[in-house]
């Protein structure tokens, strides 16, 4: 029995079976490379769903969580953490917002952003002004208020009832999210580009136009940047491309260079919605994940690192446009930055599993959509290898007809 097996043998007997999970037991991680139990090694173009993305292990991200671990793991939020208060001084410099507040992962921070602004809402107009509008195929998160944002059904089955209060509109359809609004709605929550939901970017100006309708019907404006944000469409923040900003904006995955954190951040007003006793969370922005982030962001925005991810990004899709050339399979590819998609006429599972076999990580989102999100270190040597294995395979598809 190999060693791979032994663990996943132990995994069948112990762990919930809430994900369906590769065979594949990774052990130790290094820049674009993950290596498995048995020795194999595998380039990584999953990025732990975007969350490496300065790559396994940056040397930066190490030493701080060493630095920080023989000083102080961690601290109640009843007093003040130093670390808490950097991170959130650099990502206010940073960004629109005025004020963040820590936790530790996406879901927890769409919920922060859900409740800030139904209060917000509340204390300006009163009780009846709650609903929030998101997007069909949208993503935001495994808790109860996540898949009752979240636009897909598939999220919400067996799950009922959902939280009332949210509205589904066609992502990118101005006149839909126009013919939605209502008294009652409170704010309009979007992914600026969807992961999740097949990597969507929106129409040229509709973001704009989104944020317009807001002004007008004076109504909070909240992007979900968590498998977006820090970095990955080629800006530091996916707003800054739409040339607007949100109220509110949420964070998390690849906010640390790993370990877990999330941020809720926003401007004033809105802010001050949440209030002592309103929100909170035990171990958001413990000085361990807050030195994490810190030495990231530095990283990020220091070393190189979001250029380099410009340039490769754009190298990439370059190669993934010329493989949809060459197969009719291929339908489109779509993307900004080093979140690009390709989208399939076919399955796209067996794809995945035949790339993992031969040492490439990807996946599949909605069926039909490979998804790649390498680190923003990635190399062109590394870009090149990989498409070399999936042409591989896209010919041999090519040659059964796609079965």
């Amino acid at each position: 029995m190999s060693l791979s097996q032994n663990w996943i043998d132990r995994a069948e007997q112990s762990v919930m079976k809430t994900y369906g999970r590769y065979p594949l037991v990774a052990v130790r991680g290094e820049g674009c490379r993950l290596w498995d139990v048995d020795g194999k090694e595998y380039l990584d173009f999953l990025a732990g769903v975007a969350v490496n993305n300065l790559g396994h292990c940056h040397p930066k991200v190490v030493a701080a969580l060493r630095d920080q671990a023989g000083t102080l793991l961690h601290c109640s939020n009843f007093y003040q953490i130093p670390q808490q208060i950097e991170l959130a001084e650099w990502l206010c410099a940073r960004s629109f917002a005025d004020r963040v507040f820590f936790c530790n992962s996406g879901a927890e921070a769409n919920e922060g952003a859900m409740k800030l602004a139904r209060k917000y809402s509340f204390e300006k107009y009163g009780a009846d002004r709650y609903e929030i509008i998101t997007a069909k195929a949208s993503f935001h998160g495994r808790t109860l208020g996540g898949i009752s944002a979240t636009g897909q059904e598939k999220v919400q089955a067996g799950f009922a009832p959902m939280i009332p209060g949210f509205i589904n509109v066609p992502f990118g359809d101005i006149d839909a999210l126009r013919a939605t609004i209502t008294a009652r709605t409170c704010a309009v929550m979007l992914e600026p580009v969807q992961g999740e939901g097949g990597v969507h970017v929106p129409p040229p100006g509709y973001i704009k136009a989104v944020r317009a309708l807001c002004d007008e019907h004076d109504l909070l404006l909240i992007f979900d940047e968590i498998q977006v944000g820090c970095g990955r469409t080629g800006t530091l923040w996916a707003y800054q491309q739409e040339e607007i900003e949100p109220d509110v904006m949420t964070l998390a995955k690849a906010l640390a260079g790993g370990p877990p954190i999330g941020a809720l951040l926003a401007k004033q007003p809105f802010t001050g919605a949440l209030g002592p006793g309103t929100h909170g969370s035990t171990f958001g922005g413990n000085p361990l994940m807050c030195s994490a982030a810190l030495a990231a962001m530095h990283a990020l925005e220091e070393d190189g690192i979001l250029a380099n991810g410009v340039a490769m990004g754009n190298y990439l899709r370059s190669k993934l446009e010329a493989l949809r050339d060459n197969y009719d399979f291929v339908k489109e590819v779509r993307g900004r930055g080093l979140i690009l998609g390709m989208e399939l006429n076919c399955d796209g599972g067996e794809i995945v599993k035949q790339a993992m076999q031969q040492g490439l990580l990807i996946n599949c989102t909605v069926g039909t959509v490979l998804r790649f999100v390498p680190p923003l270190v990635v190399t062109q040597a590394d870009i090149d290898a990989a498409m070399a294995i999936l042409d591989e395979i896209l010919a041999g598809w090519s040659e059964t007809g796609g079965q």
